[in-house]
């Protein structure tokens, strides 16, 4: 059965960036973006096994599952190569997710970062394909899926390979769209000419397309002055044809009211505004900024429970703004709850998570010899 794309809103809800109160997801505060989300006529939303720690499915059986007829919304997760090391764990993982999220069904189920290296290995190892069509045909899960983070070469070896693959899940972003790593462009190009669904996720790259610099902001508010700086990101993804839905990470309810703007009432980019956006990209290439999407894959597996994409952040900061002492306070303050980026311990499982590829325990040598050199 194919996917109904008519009844897929573009606004999907990523459940991967919830707020939090105490250290926890804020369930009540979640319920109410739910509700507002729901209200508006959008009903998708996307989990993982991995996001909040575990704890991402279950905010979605409170918030969703247990308030809303199962027939009223869309529910999405992930099966994690990384937790994989056997082939019962495929089993026992799907089992602990529908049990996590209260569920009998996935109504979309993707391998989560596909892409060259271990994670693609093993999928192929345990025979995760061949087990995804087995768990359609006993009807745990309806639509099957890869969340995508490899090179052109690869994507294209996978739809080959695999034809049960019905949807594809990528990063695209404006700023992406010619990245030689991320290969947004060209990525959409080879679902596009295959009229492939696609799914969007970091259409804000992590929040980096939602604030920027004064002077890149100036070149959007100039042209749109009651628009959020968001919303161009979102209206870029949106103008593209082929895409199935959208997610973003909504971490509070500003941010769920102003997309819920941007798609209610939404309008393509035009011609003037693609200009500004290339003018926009290029400005952002010459900016000293790490494109860390503050996915949090990174932090999990680390040892010595460092903070990374905090410590990018500040980082970046510093980068972008020059000498200021906001940055220094901010990691200042986020030690007393993280490790310090001078305790790595260079084991590298950060960076073989990381679906930017970045060099991260260079980067972390680079932040202690800033920020901990007291």
């Amino acid at each position: 059965m194919g996917i109904d794309l008519g009844k897929i809103p573009k606004l999907g809800f990523g459940l991967m960036r919830l707020p939090e109160k105490d250290g926890e997801v804020d369930i009540p505060q979640v319920c109410n973006m739910v509700d507002i989300y729901m209200g508006s006529g959008f009903n998708y939303f996307d989990s993982a096994y991995v996001y909040h720690g575990g704890k991402s499915e279950v905010a979605a059986r409170e918030a969703i599952v247990k308030r809303y007829p199962r027939n009223s919304f869309y529910l999405a997760t992930k099966l994690p190569a990384w937790e994989i090391k056997k082939v019962e764990d495929c089993d026992r993982i799907l089992n602990e997710q529908l049990e996590r999220a209260g569920v009998d069904y996935f109504d979309f189920y993707l391998l989560h970062s596909v892409e060259e290296g271990s994670n693609y290995d093993k999928y192929i190892e345990f025979n995760c394909f061949e087990w995804a069509i087995e768990k359609k045909k006993k009807g745990q899960i309806k639509h099957f899926g890869i969340s995508f983070h490899g090179s052109p070469a690869l994507l294209e070896k996978v739809l080959l390979e695999h034809p049960e693959v019905e949807f594809v899940q990528i990063q695209l972003n404006y700023a992406d769209w010619n990245n030689p790593i991320v290969h947004s462009g060209k990525l959409y190009k080879i679902l596009k000419e295959r009229n492939i669904p696609i799914i969007v996720m970091e259409p804000v790259k992590g929040g980096t397309l939602a604030k920027t610099t004064p002077e890149i902001e100036d070149m959007m508010k100039k042209h749109q002055p009651n628009k959020s700086i968001a919303s161009w990101a979102f209206r870029f993804v949106g103008s593209l044809n082929g895409i199935t839905t959208i997610l973003s990470g909504m971490s509070n309810e500003e941010q769920l009211k102003d997309n819920i703007e941007t798609f209610t009432n939404f309008e393509s980019l035009s011609d003037k505004e693609r200009e500004i956006l290339n003018e926009v990209t290029k400005a952002m290439e010459k900016l000293p900024a790490i494109q860390c999407t503050s996915c949090k894959y990174c932090c999990d597996g680390c040892p010595v429970k460092i903070s990374i994409p905090d410590v990018i952040s500040a980082l970046n900061t510093l980068h972008m703004y020059g000498e200021d002492a906001r940055p220094h306070f901010f990691y200042d303050n986020l030690v007393e709850r993280s490790g310090r980026a001078g305790e790595c311990i260079a084991c590298g499982q950060c960076e073989k998570v990381c679906p930017q590829h970045l060099p991260i325990i260079e980067i972390m040598k680079e932040a202690s010899g800033i920020f901990d050199k007291k």
